[in-house]
């Protein structure tokens, strides 16, 4: 059993993009750039943003946040995201999810350009993503068929089996892993919580992609030998051995599965930081096309 060690693949990636936004600026032109809009005070989305922004600097990219109040009006938040849509200095537009409830997060994401969509949500990209043209990915997806790629694990007419059918991971990794291409060209199964006998499809998995929010849903009868195991879950779960009291486990029963498994992403660790090495892989890319 070998880990998928995401923290390595993601700081291999960064280093990556540093090189190219080095050689950017020594031509004298300006770095590509990112802001980041988080409407109200939710916990998780304020770290995520500052880790966002951290990493933006770390590779010498330009980088804002833009903090808005829990009341401000769908009105204002669709003004704010024009004007960046016709900022110059800003290649690339996201908008922390959740929202507050009395803003519509759909039209909210309609409003980004396109171009400029680098979470991979505007419906025009996803067309383009199912319809296998080249476009913005989801960043968490992105990060999947990145880890098998450089990780060399075959793709190619594997059974690859998704549990969840969040338009987030599960629908817009299963289109990537079917297009035909390589690193992909795989034989996709989506499961879900209407499935009868979950199990049943689990164990025909050559590549398992788990999604489904459910801590250690994922057990050791429910998987084959020698499966790849793509623990995308990230649950809290108490723990008082530990100093915080809980800790953070996956959609996998990871001590009994990865008994069975010839790779396995861990949680933390795996497919978590590659989110934002892919973000800012794709906010390179915008800049690229704008």
């Amino acid at each position: 059993m070998q880990i998928i060690d995401g923290k390595k693949i993601s700081a291999e990636i960064k280093e990556e993009l540093k090189t190219e936004i080095a050689r950017i600026i020594s031509e004298g032109k300006n770095p590509p750039g990112l802001v980041t809009i988080l409407v109200g005070d939710d916990p998780a989305s304020s770290v995520y943003v500052k880790m966002k922004n951290k990493a933006c600097a770390a590779i010498g990219m330009y980088s804002e946040i833009k903090k808005l109040d829990a009341e401000t009006t769908e009105e204002e938040l669709l003004k704010i995201i024009n004007e960046y849509n016709n900022n110059p200095k800003i290649h690339g537009i996201l908008v922390q999810l959740p929202l507050p409830k009395h803003i519509n997060e759909d039209k909210v994401i309609e409003s980004i350009l396109p171009k400029k969509d680098v979470d991979g949500f505007h419906p025009y990209n996803v067309g383009n993503l199912v319809i296998g043209k080249e476009t913005f990915k989801s960043c968490t997806p992105y990060g999947i068929v990145e880890l098998l790629r450089r990780y060399n694990i075959e793709t190619k007419g594997k059974h690859v089996v998704v549990v969840g059918r969040s338009n987030i991971v599960g629908k817009p990794v299963a289109n990537l892993m079917l297009q035909k291409e390589e690193g992909a060209n795989s034989v996709v199964t989506v499961c879900h919580s209407a499935a009868r006998d979950l199990s049943y499809f689990t164990k025909q998995a050559d590549i398992l992609i788990a999604a489904i929010g459910k801590a250690n849903f994922i057990t050791e009868d429910m998987v084959k030998e020698n499966v790849v195991v793509i623990d995308v879950g990230i649950n809290s779960i108490d723990d008082p051995a530990t100093k915080k009291g809980y800790r953070l486990v996956g959609d996998v029963d990871f001590e009994n599965v990865s008994k069975k498994a010839s790779y396995i992403t861990p949680v933390p660790g795996g497919v978590g930081p590659m989110t934002i090495a892919m973000l800012l892989k794709n906010t390179l890319q915008a800049y690229n096309l704008q």
